[in-house]
This record gives structure tokens, sequence and C-alpha cells, in this order.
């Protein structure tokens, strides 16, 4: 089962979703408050449900928000951001090497999500 892992860094509050194996599969930006931290899980938790835009092919199928964007990076590496139905980024993935652990990566999110529990990092 996963979790959200909640901690503080130098600027903020930051989280990272976990897969059952310990695995970072999502990671957030630094927010302000922890209060704004734990809002942030409870919107990937309800966003989560969202389609997937997949922006690495030509004539990309738009798709509503909330959404995942699979892009590829700089680097040639798959990755997603999903975003809330207000077009925030809420959540962002690391770089995969392929496009189909980057799918992975966004049914693990899907999967792991929605009862994540939260815990705070030691």
């Amino acid at each position: 089962m996963g979790k959200f892992v909640v901690k503080t860094t130098a600027t903020g509050f930051k989280f990272d979703l976990k897969a059952g194996n310990g695995e970072v599969i999502a990671t957030s930006e630094v927010y302000k408050s922890k209060d704004s931290c734990l809002n942030g899980v409870n919107s990937v938790k309800v966003n989560c449900i969202g389609e997937i835009e997949d922006q690495t092919v030509e004539n990309v199928e738009a798709v509503k928000h909330p959404k995942f964007e699979m892009y590829t990076d700089k680097a040639g590496e798959y990755r997603f951001r999903l975003k809330a139905k207000n077009g925030e980024i809420i959540a962002v993935s690391e770089g995969y090497k392929s496009k189909s652990s980057c799918l992975n990566g966004i049914e693990s999110v899907k999967k792991n999500a929605p009862e994540a529990a939260v815990e705070e990092a030691e």
C-alpha cells in the first residue's frame, strides 16, 4: 500500500508519494505551510482519476483537467505531471528511460494515491 510522506525542507514542506515498495512515484512543490502541503496531498487523492495527455506524440489530443501530462524532458527522459481541475501542477515524477515505465508510474499513482496514508518524515 502506498503512502504520502510529508517532510520539512529549508523553505517549507513537501510530500512524496511512495509505492508499497518504498519507491517515490511522485513529489510535490515546496509549500509554505504544513496545512497547504496537506491540502496538496488531498488534491492528489482527488485528482489522480484524470486521463493521460500524451505530449510525446504528434497531434496531441487535449484532455480536460484533472489530467496527467506525459512529456519528454531535455535529457530525453519521460516524465509526468498531475494537474488539478484548476490546471495547477500538484505532483511531478522522476525521469523514466522508457515510455512504458512512465505509464506504469501514472498507473501506480492512480492505484496508490486514493487510499494512501499520510506520514511525517523522521
